[in-house]
């Protein structure tokens, strides 16, 4: 491939299509029942985050009893920049700006690692005055945390490992996969 390099092999399998599914429609049920009634603002985090808010906010919709309308935002953010360095600043690369005064707020990300992403976005959302403000992970992988942060709605605990599939990749790579699997790094470029 011209100009693209080589992507480098998937590894193990680690949480089937299937288990993702029964992961979000867990997710959906408990954010539900917390927001029974009301208005709720899904804010997905992008680029990560993409199959996750898809897959959620329908799931959402499907709860009986839920939020009464849901309202579908999104925040693009890079920390990586074609790395794999999880330290580099948290960079907001797109924000609707959109007033969430006042408003139901779940923030979802596809993963949470060291936390300082998750972080970054709680500090900013919380300046913007939201009635409530809670966090949403696919997938955490509590082993690297730095940050103070304990999402409040977890699908999937994940081992101390590179993670791609489902919206996750290395280097854009793999976010099309249906599931989450390892990165095998003896072959990454």
């Amino acid at each position: 491939m011209t100009g693209a390099g080589v992507a480098p092999a998937v590894g193990r399998v680690i949480f089937t299509q299937a288990q993702i599914a029964e992961a979000v429609q867990r997710l959906a049920s408990a954010i539900a029942a917390t927001h029974r009634g009301q208005l709720l603002v899904l804010v997905g985090v992008l680029k990560g985050g993409a199959c996750l808010i898809s897959d959620l906010a329908r799931a959402l919709s499907a709860v009986p009893g839920g939020p009464s309308a849901i309202m579908v935002q999104h925040i693009v953010v890079s920390r990586y920049r074609g790395s794999t360095a999880s330290d580099a600043p948290v960079e907001i690369i797109a924000d609707s700006g959109r007033s969430l005064e006042g408003a139901n707020v779940v923030l979802a990300d596809a993963i949470v690692d060291r936390g300082l992403t998750l972080a970054a976005l709680q500090a900013l959302f919380k300046a913007r005055r939201p009635a409530t403000l809670r966090t949403c992970v696919l997938v955490d992988k509590p082993a690297r945390r730095t940050a103070a942060i304990v999402p409040d709605y977890c699908g999937l605990q994940a081992p101390d490992a590179f993670v791609i599939g489902y919206g996750l990749d290395y280097k854009e790579w793999y976010r099309n996969l249906p599931y989450l699997a390892e990165l095998r790094e003896e072959q990454t470029v």
